[in-house]
């Protein structure tokens, strides 16, 4: 990468500090560039623009030369670097930034400092800037293990005089390793306390309950189904037809009949199979590598992940869609590769207009937009048709255990609570109930100023959250079926999507009680980016659903005798 610092220094090497962005506090990311406020320049001489990667150019980072000159253990005394002529104009910019809480990162060898731009006093009439930056960075050999700021100089905001910007640095030897240096920055006590234990063990106990409670109502109420029906195999005809039949083997000649709307359906089906292995993976990765110490790594891996999965996408979408007899494959196969990339897209290009306009640094360049683009026309769509072709040749026969009748059953009258929107809009109930202290913490780490390391506890609640969804998804279509209706397949993607609503609202309580996010800006980019994750997490969810209710159903007609 150009110009990235380097790891290893020479004594009296060159040592950069980066200013990256800066921004009200309460709005992370509202960011705009360092310079964007009336800040003076160092002396030295200004080194070519930082190279960013492609995740770090999504996130807004926006890397500049502070012009501090910085040698490697070479302390440097306090002294003045640049001065800012304040006229009103720059006056008011400041007073505007205090006002807000805004404050400042920089890096030091990528690792992170902030800093505060000013304050008010009590009264909120004087406005006070910092102007000393008095820097330690502590070494261990030859490599930059921390680094600490202190803001002092505290000068008042007068129009039309002249502030002198000044920096020392001290530094000192430190017994922290290389491989431990962003330690500091995780919070185990938020992170590790015991409510999040407590969740993870609360939410395992439902799982071996429901786990339980499935199996047993499953195993009972199928062995009285299957002994009643096999009973009923023993009747002759007469006592038959005056029998009272009833149950889901009244409609084994319908249940398997392809869905409505089957190009949509199998589509949504293989995003999810997709979602799921894209999230499996990262999490997996990411407990393997600690990407939190690289600057936009965890979305630029993401994105790695998502255009090398589209296989997954293409074989399960499109085995799905000829099994159901489709015939427009190739429409399927372009529906199935585009739909979770034009809903972040979309998504992100409104966002990207109102940050443009607000001259944000979170303004995604027209080169960034290009590469994403070209992402998803040769690479995932190419990946996809190849996923498309093995699913169709591989698994796209119909082997159903049952005929597919020619005229499709009339559904008989059932109570409202058996309703395929009562059970849709219940059924992610439990899987939210499973997670939603999870998200609390993942919020957290992305809205506020937290990293996120935890990712075991992250995949514990992944695991968890597909057992419960599974189960909860064959209950409501086991009910689903007993009442004569064969309409199982939307019910159950939409039943275990449902979870996608409750995350969503739970954002909007979150916005409201746990945050102080103000301004179009942020409150857009926090409801727009919430609607997408939410989104994702429903289309993951109800491909789950589906998949072990399809597994499900299809047992438990294979294991019936049928004329």
């Amino acid at each position: 990468m150009f110009n990235k610092p380097l790891v290893v220094y020479q004594d009296k090497e060159e040592v950069v500090l980066w200013m990256n962005t800066v921004g009200p506090y309460h709005n992370r990311q509202e960011t705009y560039k360092y310079f964007s406020l009336p800040f003076c320049v160092g002396s030295k001489k200004s080194i070519s623009h930082y190279h960013e990667t492609l995740g770090e150019a999504l996130q807004g980072v926006e890397l500049e030369f502070s012009g501090l000159d910085i040698k490697f253990k070479d302390d440097v005394m306090p002294g003045t670097y640049c001065e800012i002529d304040l006229d009103k104009e720059k006056r008011d910019a400041f007073v505007y930034a205090i006002k807000n809480h805004y404050w400042y990162q920089m890096y030091i060898d990528d690792l992170p400092i902030w800093g505060i731009v000013g304050e008010a006093d009590e009264n909120g009439e004087d406005y006070y800037l910092w102007t000393y930056k008095k820097l330690e960075i502590g070494f261990n050999g030859n490599r930059i293990v921390d680094v600490n700021l202190t803001s002092e100089g505290k000068v008042k905001l007068v129009p039309n005089t002249k502030i002198q910007m000044s920096y020392s640095v001290k530094w000192k030897k430190s017994d922290v390793k290389f491989e431990d240096r962003f330690d500091k920055y995780l919070d185990p006590s938020f992170f590790q306390h015991r409510i999040h234990w407590f969740s993870i063990f609360n939410s395992f106990m439902m799982v071996i309950f429901l786990v339980g409670l499935v199996s047993m109502i499953l195993m009972r109420t199928l062995r009285k189904d299957y002994a009643r029906y096999s009973k009923e195999e023993e009747m002759d005809d007469m006592d038959r037809d005056l029998g009272d039949e009833y149950g889901w083997k009244q409609v084994h000649g319908d249940v398997f009949r392809p869905s409505s709307h089957p190009l949509i359906f199998s589509s949504l089906i293989g995003s999810g199979c997709q979602i799921f292995a894209v999230s499996l993976i990262v999490i997996i990765v990411a407990m393997i590598e600690d990407l939190y110490t690289e600057r936009g790594s965890m979305l630029s891996t993401a994105i790695f992940v998502y255009a090398a999965t589209s296989p997954v996408n293409g074989y399960f979408g499109g085995s799905l869609y000829a099994r159901q007899g489709g015939r427009r494959w190739i429409k399927q196969m372009f529906i199935g590769a585009f739909l979770i990339p034009a809903m972040v897209c979309g998504t992100a290009f409104f966002i990207n207009f109102i940050a443009i306009y607000y001259h944000a640094s979170r303004a995604i360049p027209f080169g960034t937009m290009v590469a994403v683009c070209c992402i998803c026309f040769f690479v995932i769509l190419p990946l996809n048709l190849v996923g498309t072709i093995l699913g169709r040749n591989l698994s796209g026969q119909p082997n159903f255990p049952c005929r597919v009748n020619a005229v499709p059953r009339p559904i008989p009258e059932k109570k409202w609570f058996m309703e395929p929107a009562v059970i849709v809009c219940l059924g992610g109930i439990l899987p939210f109930g499973s997670i939603f202290i999870e998200m609390y913490f993942i919020f957290t780490s992305f809205w506020a100023y937290k990293i996120y390391y935890v990712y075991g506890f992250m995949m514990l609640v992944l695991v968890i959250l597909c057992i419960v969804t599974v189960c909860v998804t064959i209950v409501c279509t086991y009910f689903l079926l007993n009442a004569e209706d064969y309409r199982w397949q939307w019910t159950s993607f939409l039943s275990a999507a449902s979870t996608a609503i409750y995350v969503y609202m739970y954002s909007f309580y979150y916005y409201f009680f746990k945050t102080k996010m103000y301004g179009l800006f942020q409150t857009s980019f926090y409801f727009g980016y919430m609607a997408v994750f939410s989104t994702a997490l429903g289309i993951m969810c109800g491909a789950i659903g589906y998949m072990g209710t399809s597994a499900f159903v299809r047992k438990i007609y294979t294991n019936v005798k049928i004329d």
